[in-house]
């Protein structure tokens, strides 16, 4: 057995961190980028920290998921500015554009110098600048991954930028600043993290580390995700959530997605459809196309008692098994209101291309199982068409 596991430098947890951020800041710069999204009504706070410790700071705002030229207005932002501390306070968009800032202002050349699929992917050889992140939403674990993922809309593809040294330097999760996610973004939020956790769980690379991390994540979000979507003020669902978020960040820094992120990734790119929906609703086909394979091709797979396992954590129920995980995904979704596909646009002749992107799709490599092209093609076209 090898493994290896790499996170950020230093992880705070807990009801009211957010107000260490700026006496912590002090001594990695002197200077700040503050990343925020559509406005900076939540960092205010922050910013009046950050005053008091007399570091100075330039804010640059993140409306939805990041492009490639968001992500290169912010890098030309950060440069003009010297900047050298960059601190990222709101969902996963903001927090991934935080980390290419941080990782431009200390490597040279462009944004396509490191971008995979569309430009060179070269390696980055420097350490980045130390970077602060933040999450205000429950979902990505984007504070512990190592890439940033954007969207290239003229080339209707979403890409990475992947380094460890784009590991933050310091991740401060503070459930509280979750309370005020609406329950759209609380449902949308919660299902990445939670399709996240499942995926790592089952994945061909997974380890034992990544195992316990995963199972801890499975039992919080199956005991809180519906609660928090009902009554956003519930604290202990919330700090429920934001483990799970976390530990599913730690999980899939660390081990390879699935089938799931493998349409995501295909589907995020051609549709406008937010990525905890897009994952939502094709996780309870990816998980029973899944289980018929392995029962089908790989029977000694350990996967599978994974699947039964992760059924009595999300259920609470001793006697449950994979079937029964499929039925209450289904279930949560319907109960969070999730949309189908069909919503957003997704006609049935884009089937064959969405399942030949995925195919090629670097989370493919984790799936526990080889899917068919069959196999690729229903669980895109049960995802299209289901009841909601």
């Amino acid at each position: 057995m090898r493994f290896e596991f790499a996170t950020a430098t230093r992880i705070i947890f807990g009801p009211g961190t957010i107000s260490e951020a700026a006496s912590l800041s002090a001594g990695m710069g002197k200077r700040a980028f503050v990343v925020t999204g559509r406005t900076n009504e939540r960092a205010e706070p922050l910013l009046e920290r950050l005053d008091k410790q007399e570091i100075e700071y330039v804010t640059f705002n993140v409306s939805g998921e990041p492009t490639t030229t968001i992500a290169k207005a912010a890098v030309q932002a950060s440069r003009q500015a010297v900047c050298d501390l960059v601190i990222s306070i709101g969902g996963g968009s903001v927090l991934d554009t935080g980390k290419v800032v941080a990782a431009m202002l200390t490597n040279s050349g462009g944004l396509e110098d490191y971008l995979e699929v569309v430009g060179d992917g070269k390696p980055l050889t420097l350490g980045a600048t130390p970077h602060i992140a933040i999450p205000t939403t429950a979902g990505t674990g984007a504070e512990v991954t190592r890439n940033a993922v954007l969207s290239v809309p003229e080339r209707r593809v979403k890409v990475s930028m992947r380094s460890p040294f784009m590991l933050p330097r310091l991740a401060v999760v503070d459930p509280v600043l979750t309370h005020s996610m609406p329950p759209s973004v609380t449902a949308g939020t919660g299902l990445d993290a939670l399709t996240q956790l499942l995926e790592v769980y089952v994945s061909s690379q997974a380890n034992p580390l990544t195992d316990g991390i995963c199972r801890e994540g499975l039992i919080r979000a199956g005991r809180s995700l519906r609660r928090a979507y009902e009554d956003g003020d519930d604290h202990n669902a919330r700090e429920d959530m934001s483990l799970a978020s976390l530990f599913s960040g730690l999980g899939l820094a660390n081990a390879r997605l699935g089938a799931v992120h493998g349409f995501a990734g295909p589907l995020g790119g051609m549709y406008s459809a937010p990525h905890g929906v897009i994952c939502a609703r094709l996780l309870p086909f990816v998980m029973e196309a899944n289980v018929q394979a392995l029962r089908k091709r790989n029977t000694t797979s350990p996967a599978l008692a994974k699947y039964d396992e992760a059924a009595r954590l999300l259920t609470g129920s001793s006697s449950a098994l994979a079937t029964n995980a499929v039925t209450w995904v289904r279930e949560l979704c319907l109960a969070l209101k999730v949309p189908s596909l069909a919503r957003f646009g997704l006609k049935q002749q884009d089937f064959e291309t969405i399942a030949a992107k995925a195919k090629k799709s670097s989370s493919m490599k984790g799936n526990p199982v080889e899917l068919t092209d069959d196999e690729l093609l229903n669980i895109i076209r049960q995802a299209n068409t289901c009841t909601e």
